[in-house]
């Protein structure tokens, strides 16, 4: 019996189509509108009304009945198997009705971890990878706390605050990401990032992918990533950002897909934030707590039922409250939010004493110290 007729899986008429070149996501999308499956693209009968598309269609049922694909998709199979990794394609529930709903989903899933997670509420969480000490804080208590209120946080798996989203959210009691990957499901990009890789899977959460096995992190893949981080999430929260960062990328595709954009403020001085403050320029959420953020998306959020209806009021709070002595309260109140060398300070205290309190401060979340100078968070 032809080996080609055993096959039953939808999952596996998506990956033929990756397969036969070449037969790009836009075709794949343009008859899957049409015949409604990858199995109707390869099986069916259909003649198409329109000239052009039905010759494309028919040059792929050709290629297809060579079976040529056939050593390709088996081995593919089999590494995605070593992997317990699996294909979504769109045509079928389990891809993300989010994701399906942008201008050019893709389709298939490369997904590694839980499946069902996509279909949770998600925020993604954006930002510089040279970030500042203060944003790493905020963008690693930001993740925690919505974790912890009931949301995925979703980001793309780079250094800087990508990260430490991840790693805020996986702090929090049953806390679940999701990291979108601009490489093949095989790999880790940056390799540094393998064990949060892991711990992603672990924690119920899943790593995505449009691209096939094997793909390099080549850099025209971050842009379309990036669509998929916003295309998955309700909004786009960007914590920091220089004016030609990635996120801000993110941020366009998540006004593109009619999707929330949220911006953290910085310090006028800084270069990291004024890709934030341009996104507020051009009309993005000025938001100060995670309350706010939640109850700006208050209307999409209530599809996803009574669970999070009252989320903003059932979230904790941002960053932990610490009980402070007097002079430690005086010197925060002293130093302000704008950046500040130790020698600028106007405090009654000796160098030594002064210092004593500032490391107090910091230890307790509340300051940090970035080549000589104190900024309060």
């Amino acid at each position: 019996m032809n080996a080609i007729r055993h096959i039953q899986d939808e999952a596996q008429w998506a990956l033929i189509a990756q397969i036969l070149k070449p037969f790009t996501p836009k075709l794949q999308l343009a008859l899957i509108e049409h015949l409604g499956s990858f199995r109707q693209i390869f099986e069916g009968r259909e003649q198409l009304d329109q000239p052009v598309l039905n010759q494309q269609l028919q040059i792929a049922r050709k290629a297809y009945h060579k079976g040529q694909w056939q050593g390709k998709a088996e081995k593919t199979t089999k590494a995605l198997e070593h992997l317990q990794a699996q294909i979504i394609p769109i045509t079928t529930t389990d891809y993300p009705s989010q994701l399906q709903q942008i201008a050019k989903p893709p389709p298939l899933l490369y997904v590694r971890g839980d499946p069902a997670c996509l279909h949770l509420p998600q925020i993604a969480i954006v930002g510089s990878r040279r970030m500042t000490r203060g944003a790493e804080k905020i963008a690693k208590s930001w993740a925690k706390s919505l974790a912890a209120g009931g949301f995925t946080i979703t980001s793309g798996m780079a250094i800087g605050i990508d990260s430490c989203a991840h790693r805020g959210a996986l702090e929090a009691p049953q806390g679940v990401c999701i990291g979108v990957v601009a490489t093949g499901i095989d790999r880790s990009y940056p390799s540094r990032n393998a064990s949060l890789a892991d711990h992603i899977v672990e924690g119920g959460g899943a790593l995505v992918t449009e691209f096939a096995l094997g793909t390099p992190p080549l850099p025209a893949h971050f842009p379309q990533r990036n669509r998929i981080i916003s295309g998955l999430s309700l909004g786009v929260l960007v914590v920091e950002a220089a004016i030609n960062s990635g996120s801000l990328i993110t941020a366009k595709y998540a006004l593109e897909q009619n999707r929330e954009v949220f911006a953290i403020p910085g310090s006028i001085n800084s270069p990291q934030s004024k890709g934030c403050h341009q996104l507020i320029k051009q009309g993005a959420c000025l938001v100060e707590t995670t309350a706010e953020l939640v109850e700006e998306i208050a209307g999409p959020l209530a599809r996803y039922g009574e669970k999070y209806k009252d989320l903003a009021k059932m979230l904790p709070a941002d960053l932990p409250c610490e009980i402070l002595n007097n002079e430690e309260s005086l010197l925060l109140k002293i130093l302000g939010y704008e950046p500040v060398f130790i020698d600028e300070l106007d405090t009654p205290w000796q160098m030594d004493k002064l210092l004593q309190l500032l490391i107090a401060l910091e230890l307790k979340g509340l300051i940090v110290s970035e080549q000589g100078c104190y900024t309060r968070i």
